[in-house]
């Protein structure tokens, strides 16, 4: 195992596909989206589950306790579904400072109730000092998706328009450049938010969204390949309509990064009918996570499985999936 097979990339995909797949794979767990919808006798619920191994445990803008809940929130809203209760697992090395664990519980419950969810249960772990780097969470989420609502990675359709909800890279270069071995004096803060209530913005103006995703570990160009290569569709970006905070990309630009790859905590990708585009992008601009929503492209007949970037200059690049690993440890 490397460090790439974590990162989302190629490699995470091919672990998926060669070891868990060919074992545990079944009519829900096959769909591959962020959460899975599972038929109930009066209700369809989402359920899904993440880890976080962040390091550092606190960047600017937030910390593991936050980014546990706001990811898994957000893997929930990404199906429609209206996140209700989360469990939560903490494994602590042996020589943790407990108020430093007293901090990440106050910001866990903070996110908690700024989504409006539950924490209903958890466990807590203490290995050896040595066996585990300070901290890591486990989660996982359940949600309630509304009747009748299909919201899946295999959904995109030629004509589509694919909006995003905010600048690209805060995350990932939040985190990077808070690490004391690389001498950043950080003025990037993460973009890490639950992303719920934005959804709820979305859905309330239009149910006919196709696709959502949060571009996390492997970033924009990744989760577009997914949905290119699921929906069997070409997907077309342009440059100069991606968002892109001047800071970010300075210290992109200095560390050798493309913006395109690097992890979002609080930034959704959604793919819907053009004729709902305005509508949609005007609605979620009145949310405070998505005030910079803009459209950014939109799905194609013809380059099916791939991503093609319009550039500054007026040339076509494909943009490919994440091979490798760019940024170990964002989430």
């Amino acid at each position: 195992i490397r460090l790439a097979h974590g990162g989302g990339g190629r490699f995470s995909h091919e672990l998926i596909e060669q070891v868990f797949l060919p074992v545990f794979g079944n009519e829900v767990l096959n769909t591959l989206n962020d959460s899975s919808v599972l038929n109930c006798p009066d209700d369809q619920i989402a359920f899904t589950t993440d880890s976080f191994v962040v390091d550092p445990i606190f960047f600017p803008g937030g910390d593991i306790g936050r980014l546990a809940v706001c990811g898994t929130v957000n893997d929930l809203s990404m199906v429609g579904a209206s996140p209700k209760y989360i469990s939560i697992g903490f494994i602590l090395e042996e020589g943790f400072p407990l108020d430093d664990l007293k901090r990440i519980v106050r910001s866990t419950k903070e996110a908690a109730d700024e989504a409006g969810v539950l924490i209903v249960t958890g466990d807590t772990k203490v290995v050896e000092r040595g066996n585990c780097d300070g901290l890591y969470i486990n989660t996982s989420g359940i949600g309630i998706v509304r009747d009748g609502l299909h919201i899946s990675g295999d959904g995109a359709c030629v004509g589509d328009c694919v909006i995003l909800s905010g600048t690209l890279g805060n995350h990932g270069m939040a985190v990077v450049t808070s690490r004391e071995d690389l001498g950043f004096q950080s003025r990037i803060a993460s973009d890490v938010a639950p992303l719920n209530h934005l959804v709820s913005t979305i859905l309330n103006s239009t149910e006919s969204v196709h696709v959502m995703r949060d571009a996390t570990r492997g970033g924009l160009a990744t989760v577009l390949n997914e949905i290119a290569v699921q929906s069997d569709v070409g997907i077309l970006i342009e440059e100069e309509r991606i968002p892109v905070s001047e800071a970010v990309l300075g210290a992109c630009e200095l560390l050798g990064f493309d913006p395109l790859y690097v992890a979002n905590e609080g930034v959704l990708m959604a793919i819907l009918p053009e004729a709902y585009a305005s509508d949609v992008v005007r609605a979620m601009r009145k949310n405070k996570y998505g005030k910079q929503s803009c459209v950014i492209g939109r799905v194609v007949e013809d380059q099916k499985g791939r991503v093609i970037m319009e550039t500054k200059i007026g040339s076509r690049r494909i943009v490919d999936m994440l091979s490798g690993e760019q940024l170990p440890r964002i989430c």
